[in-house]
């Protein structure tokens, strides 16, 4: 059975053969760990660190390539991920991305339902934000901190204020992933 996945897995990646030859390395490693240290009567030693941690090599090393996929850009600017309990048979998270000024609401604040894998998520943009804090989660709601930058129009300085959102949202017919997500401020 768990061959069955690791084959599955390769066929559907997208990007050649190199995405096999790592799952098929670490697939071999699983299954054909090194012989385990058994325990003895004899007094035991502490081991010697190695440079840069603990583990000793114990198989054959696999080179990787940069990815050429250009969608993986997208995912590699994901910077904060929260998944959401509490939302029955709905899979729910929030996510932000970096982008635009960094110091001037660089966090591009989402939450994200899965659809299916035909049609992925359906993502509802909540605005821009140095950072998100999840205060509580319930069944289709989510109680939200934004921290976020302010420029005073008058100076041109720029400070920072506290804010507080509700999200709200409810399943769609039979368990479908919400038409809409509502924003409502709070304190």
């Amino acid at each position: 059975m768990k061959r069955i996945m690791v084959v599955g897995a390769c066929g559907l990646l997208l990007a050649g053969t190199a995405g096999c030859d790592r799952l098929s390395a670490a697939w071999e490693g699983f299954n054909n760990p090194g012989l385990a240290e058994r325990p003895s009567d004899a007094p035991s030693s502490k081991p010697t660190p190695t440079p840069g941690g603990s583990l000793v090599e114990a198989g054959q090393a696999v080179v990787l390539q940069p990815e050429t996929d250009d969608a993986l850009q997208t995912a590699a600017a994901v910077v904060a991920l929260d998944y959401l309990p509490d939302q029955g048979d709905l899979t729910a998270k929030m996510f932000g991305t970096a982008g635009g000024d960094p110091a001037m609401n660089g966090l591009y604040t989402y939450i994200a339902f899965f659809h299916s894998p035909a049609e992925g998520w359906r993502v509802f943009r909540i605005g821009d934000y140095l950072e998100y804090q999840i205060q509580a989660v319930s069944a289709g709601r989510v109680e939200l901190m934004l921290n976020e930058s302010v420029m005073d129009q008058a100076t041109g300085e720029i400070g920072s204020r506290q804010t507080a959102v509700i999200l709200s949202f409810a399943p769609g017919p039979d368990g479908a992933v919400p038409e809409t997500v509502t924003v409502t401020p709070a304190r």
